[in-house]
């Protein structure tokens, strides 16, 4: 009899703890992107990652400032859907100047900048707070609006804008 109390009440104390969990905010496109509670926020996943931003091509269009050409993005279907929504992305920082930081796929010292990846490696970040100070190569966890650039050659290809630091 105390057997059959004691799992009887465990599941009884396991659906109370069910019924109060918080529930997952999805990014628009179904999956699960932050668990928000009543203290705070806390990240479930990265709902956009690197190897979705590198399956990019690109397609040489004439530039009245290139006369050779330029090779401009053409950016795939699932990307474009994602364009204006809320995304979580992970990677590391790379400092632009001393207010811009930029979020790479690699470490500063094999970024895009130095030859050893493409442009599609890296993301422009736009923080929601001015000011937020960061680390050469810290890696973090970001939660922003996902922006895609196809026109403009002298302009990131990806951005994160409204950004805000979940993870660190």
């Amino acid at each position: 009899m105390r057997n059959t109390f004691f799992i009887a009440t465990l599941i009884l104390a396991g659906l109370g703890l069910a019924s109060v969990a918080p529930s997952p905010v999805t990014n628009g496109a179904g999956s699960a992107a932050i668990t928000t509670t009543n203290a705070a926020a806390t990240v479930v996943g990265d709902t956009l990652n690197w190897k979705l931003l590198s399956q990019i091509k690109y397609v040489k269009k004439p530039s009245p400032d290139y006369p050779e050409g330029v090779m401009y993005p053409v950016i795939n279907p699932t990307l474009k859907a994602k364009n204006n929504k809320t995304i979580v992305m992970s990677g590391f920082i790379i400092p632009i100047d001393n207010k811009t930081y930029a979020l790479s796929k690699n470490v500063f010292a094999s970024c895009f900048f130095c030859g050893q990846a493409g442009p599609e490696t890296i993301m422009g970040i736009k923080f929601k707070v001015a000011g937020t100070k960061l680390k050469t190569d810290q890696y973090v966890t970001l939660s922003g609006t996902f922006r895609y650039n196809e026109n403009d050659v002298d302009d990131w290809i990806y951005h994160i804008e409204n950004a805000v630091v979940v993870s660190k």
